[in-house]
This record gives C-alpha cells, structure tokens and sequence, in this order.
C-alpha cells in the first residue's frame, strides 16, 4: 500500500480537500501510476457542481493525466514499471462490438455504459481516513498514485514531458479530433468555433491543421482572442457586440453559414445558434460541450430537413489506446503546439485555485 497526496471530493458542492490516502497495489490486469501532472477540465467541474448522477461520493476527480508506471497486476503485458504513459477516460478493451469496429471509437467498458466510479472487480483501490474512496471514469488523477486497468492506459514516447502531455489524456484530442475526425474538415473551407477554452482552442488548431481559410472564434471572454488568432484563428467576435442573434452575424460574415461549426460550451441555446449557423444544406455542426443533466434540446426541424449534419463527437473520435501514443509523437514532432494551452501550474494543494481560474475564464 502507498500513502500519498490526493484531492478528495467528499460531497457535491464543496470544494476538494487534499488529503492522506491509502492506495492499494494492482490487482490482475490493473496498472498502479504516478501521477506526475493533470490538467483541470471543466468535466471535473461538473462533478464537483453534482452535475452527473452517477457519480459517486467521495470521490478522487481528474482525467486528464500523464505518469510513470510504478507496479503492474498478474497478466499486464503492454506496460511495465517505468514506463511513461497517458490514463484514458475513455478505455479501449479491445474486444467489445464497437472495440472491434473500425469506425467506432467507443467501448462498451465505457462510464456511459457501466459506472467507472469502482475498478471493474467492483472494489476501491483507495482509502482515506477508514472511508472507501471512489475512482472517477478509473483515471482518478488528482491523486498522486492510481490504480487503472490495463486496457485503459496508453504508453507513450519516453522522451514525452509529463507536465505538457498530460493535455493529451482529454481536452487537446477531444477538439482537434473533432475538427480532423469528426466533421473531417476539408481545406478551404469556412469553421465557427463557439467557445474558445482549452477544448475550444484546440478545435481551431484542427481546423487549422486540415486546412481550413477562416476560423471564426466565437466567446462572450475577449481575453481569450489573442490566443485564438496565435493557434490559427482567422477572427474573433463577441456575440455581446451584436443586437442581433450571433447566427445571423455568422451568415452574413460568410454568405450562407460556416461549412462546419463546433459547439464547445454546453449550453443549449449556443447549441441551437452554432447549428443554424452552418449553411443549411451541406453544413456540419458537431457538439462537443456538456449541457448540464437533464437539458433538452427543442429544435426547428426545418433546420435538418434542408440537409444539414448535427453530430457529436466522443473525445474527437479517436481510439484512444491505438492513438493517444501517435499523438505524443505528433506533438513531439511540433505538428501542434498544445503548450499554449497551458495558463497556469500549481502544486496538488492549490488545486482548488485552479478551480477558481477555470470558472474565472482565466
């Protein structure tokens, strides 16, 4: 058993509370990680806001993380101690119908499936003050060891900085993935991008990578506009600098709409504004931001029947065990530059400041 630091949620709308807990060895196909540095991702709001009922407290947030294996289960093969590798939020078991389908980047292990809130024996690899302490989606990494299976970990270059790609567990490949995978956004083309944050950011360098002419960043946070243009951003507007709903100014910008636009917000009304703002007949939007639970979406069916494609996207479509290593070695390789993404870095007993410059839009 290891002692270590981690962030503890003990109910929804309290703040974290870092702790001593106890962290159990692998179990057979499990993998024990040091967690060497996580990005905070507005999911990891969610759950401290109680925004997904099946979520259980307490519990250890964080999925988009980056370590060193420290022990492995019976049976692990693909890593050994030492090695540099990514925690997935989204397993690939490698033997479900969707696993097996090459179009489908989904798996049934997956938390919309079975809650990942315990490892799939049922049990808890944490304990904290005599309590059992859940996982979150198996990642858990605000703790600074974690126990994951096996089919949920990537390995990845040895030469890859842990400190950086750790955005690679979850924001960077959800929104340049839904640019290149799942709207496959052709060159020349026409993007709107509806909220510029760390996922939102990393849409317009996809569409900037698949060769996109303009980049229309859109957010009510003009803080965030000079970053957007340094990642390819074409230009930037401020619905709040309009009398007039923000799809009307997207059209007459362009013509007849943006060729794909990508919601990254989560809000239902932005929803609603980035799908009649691509052009009615060949338009693709595709939804990316989290609407809190139990949102319906009311929509003109006049805004599909005309032809238009409403998509989402699953962490940018990609197979995450297959391709999260191919990433860092794209990364490696400066095909992106995520580093820009980075704003601040703070010890473990910060984390709740870092909670407070997320929603700060800082």
């Amino acid at each position: 058993v290891i002692r270590c630091r981690a962030a503890v949620a003990w109910a929804a709308g309290k703040p974290l509370s870092v702790e001593e807990v106890e962290v159990a060895p692998p179990k057979a196909g499990e993998v024990r990680i040091k967690i060497v540095a996580t990005g905070i991702c507005r999911t990891d709001d969610h759950v401290l806001e109680g925004y997904f009922p099946n979520v259980d407290f307490p519990v250890i947030p964080g999925h988009e993380g980056a370590g060193i294996v420290e022990s492995v289960g019976e049976g692990v093969t693909s890593v050994k101690p030492g090695d540099k590798v990514i925690p997935l939020c989204l397993p690939q078991c490698g033997e479900c119908s969707f696993c097996l389908n090459p179009e489908s980047n989904y798996c049934l292990k997956s938390h919309v499936s079975e809650p990942q809130n315990l490892l799939p024996d049922k049990t808890s690899r944490f304990t904290c003050k005599g309590k059992q302490i859940h996982h979150f989606l198996w990642v858990s990494s605000f703790a600074e060891y974690t126990v994951i299976p096996e089919y949920a970990v990537a390995k990845i270059d040895a030469a890859a900085p842990l400190d950086k790609v750790c955005l690679l567990g979850c924001g960077l490949p959800t929104g340049y993935g839904a640019a290149i995978n799942t709207a496959k956004v052709k060159p020349g083309s026409t993007c709107a991008v509806f909220g510029i944050g760390g996922v939102g950011l990393s849409v317009v360098m996809g569409c900037k990578a698949a060769g996109a002419s303009r980049i229309i960043a859109v957010d009510i946070n003009k803080d965030k506009f000079a970053k957007a243009k340094e990642l390819g951003a074409t230009d930037c507007i401020s619905p709040r600098d309009f009398k007039k709903p923000i799809q009307e100014v997207l059209i007459e910008m362009t013509g007849h709409g943006v060729d794909y636009s990508f919601e990254v917000i989560g809000h239902v009304d932005t929803v609603i504004a980035a799908l009649a703002s691509c052009n009615m007949n060949t338009g693709i939007c595709v939804m990316i931001g989290v609407p809190a639970s139990g949102s319906v979406i009311s929509v003109d069916p006049m805004l599909l029947l005309t032809g238009r494609t409403w998509k989402a996207t699953l962490l940018g479509g990609w197979k995450m065990r297959d391709c999260i290593p191919k990433l860092v070695s794209s990364y490696l390789e400066k095909k992106f530059n995520s580093d820009l993404l980075i704003t601040h870095t703070l010890p473990i007993t910060k984390v709740n400041e870092g909670f407070e410059l997320l929603r700060a839009g800082k």
